[in-house]
């Protein structure tokens, strides 16, 4: 999860030492930036605002997606994998006795669960939730749309996480960037992040 500053390495060990509530901050101009993500909303909030935007257009533009037997196979589908990638991800932060939570501080790099395979299997898990319920009420519009609640996400959420984890982790978190894609598992080893 990182986008855009680096910062020194100075900066980036005044930041892993860092407490909550301490005075000494990593950046002065920001205070105590070791433990603010930086993200600018919720990422339920926008999955939840852009499917309410495809379900209203659907209300005036109905289009029928799949036969509804189809769809609600796909849509069990999605929303069974969702379910299992959010409580792997939830069992492998409590494992690592640090809050799944973007909004609080990260006790450590959690590397390990579905975290080795992307970078944001909550927020995957997520979009696959977003996606059966489209599936479920047959809301084309909702399908249509989910490219545009995975670029927000990508810009009012995971830009402020990845720079806070940039610096909270350094080059531990460079390397992890290095090796694991932000959305989708690779199929065959690379160094590109997707």
């Amino acid at each position: 999860m990182n986008t855009g500053e680096n910062p020194t390495s100075a900066s980036r060990a005044a930041s892993k030492t860092q407490v909550p509530g301490s005075s000494d901050t990593a950046d002065s101009t920001s205070p105590n930036t070791a433990y603010q993500s930086g993200a600018k909303t919720i990422p339920p909030l926008i999955y939840a605002g852009v499917f309410g935007a495809g379900l209203l257009v659907q209300n005036f533009l109905p289009v029928v997606v799949l036969p509804k037997t189809v769809g609600r196979i796909v849509a069990a589908a999605a929303m069974s994998i969702s379910v299992v990638l959010a409580l792997w991800s939830f069992f492998t932060f409590w494992r690592a006795h640090t809050s799944p939570l973007p909004i609080q501080p990260s006790a450590t790099l959690v590397t390990t669960g579905p975290y080795r395979f992307i970078r944001n299997p909550m927020y995957v898990s997520l979009g696959l939730l977003y996606l059966g319920l489209a599936f479920w009420l047959d809301v084309f519009w909702a399908l249509l749309l989910l490219p545009a609640s995975l670029v927000l996400v990508r810009y009012l959420v995971l830009a402020g996480e990845e720079r806070y984890l940039d610096q909270r982790f350094g080059d531990e978190y460079s390397r992890y960037k290095e090796r694991v894609p932000r959305w989708l598992p690779r199929l065959r080893h690379g160094n590109r992040s997707s």
